[in-house]
């Protein structure tokens, strides 16, 4: 079997800065409590080796009254902040630099009037940390139903969630302009996730099957596995990790080509490519 890698798989810059952080100052803070609100990224394998460093994962701060809290990689709500400052706790800050600038946006805009609308997903921690900057009255555009809510008379501040594919927020971007006069859009995917997705793409074109290697809960994972699909719908596998290869399946296909979300370690990846070439 042959077995190509898509450029731009793995890591992104905003999680090796994010896991370099938190490690970092979880082995500085032993002698203290170190908690982490939500997963720090999503990937089991990296949020396994926290705990292992002592880390206790928590959903919020209200039973956390001393020592070290890290604010995960997808941005929390601007209220956290003040909570964690109220109990004197120390932040240790891994947001990503693209979802500060957004979450600087909304808080910006919506100080000028703006209605503000997010492109994502609702119930995704980065898009709920970034309606926290305008106190969570943002309308959040998954379809274009949910254009229904905007009020087309107002002007309106649109930003994006940073994994989103490319292909929906063009679409949806259309709608919203032939609806509102006075609009402010700004492009916030990561550079990294259209690279990833295009790369993907390419990728899919070329092999008999592809292999998508990331957290079932990862928002950009899944946008690779859509766009795979949309190539090769039949032969394109999702999976957390090596041990979920269905190696009988794959084994019939010749040209296999892999890739992976932005919060697959390396070591993941290079486990699975070891393993499907020694297949036959």
């Amino acid at each position: 079997m042959k077995v190509l890698l898509a450029d731009y798989s793995g890591f992104c810059f905003g999680v090796t800065k994010a896991i370099d952080t938190a490690f970092e100052e979880v082995k500085r803070n032993k002698d203290k409590a170190n908690y982490s609100l939500g997963p720090l990224i999503h990937n089991p394998q990296v949020v396994k080796s926290l705990e292992d460093e002592g880390v206790k994962i928590v959903e919020d701060l209200e039973n956390i009254h001393e020592g070290n809290v890290i604010i995960r990689s997808h941005g929390v709500p601007e209220k956290i902040y003040k909570i964690a400052e109220d109990k004197q706790l120390n932040i240790i800050d891994t947001t990503c630099p693209f979802v500060r600038r957004i979450q600087k946006i909304v808080k910006e805009y919506y100080d000028k009037d703006y209605q503000i609308a997010i492109i994502g997903n609702p119930h995704h921690p980065e898009v709920v940390g970034i309606n926290g900057w305008c106190y969570d009255r943002a309308i959040i555009i998954q379809e274009p139903s949910d254009i229904d809510k905007i009020d087309g008379n107002q002007k309106l501040c649109v930003v994006v969630q940073t994994t989103m594919s490319l292909k929906v927020y063009k679409e949806l971007i259309q709608l919203l302009k032939a609806k509102v006069k006075d609009i402010e859009v700004f492009d916030t995917i990561c550079h990294a996730t259209r690279h990833r997705q295009d790369a993907a793409k390419s990728l899919a074109s070329k092999v008999d099957a592809m292999v998508i290697i990331g957290g079932n809960n990862s928002s950009n994972t899944q946008k690779l596995v859509t766009v795979c699909k949309e190539v090769i719908p039949d032969s394109t596998f999702h999976i957390e990790s090596v041990d979920e290869l269905d190696i009988d399946v794959l084994k019939q296909y010749e040209v296999v080509g892999v890739t992976a979300g932005a919060s697959t370690p390396i070591w993941v990846i290079n486990e699975v490519i070891e393993k499907l070439k020694k297949i036959n």
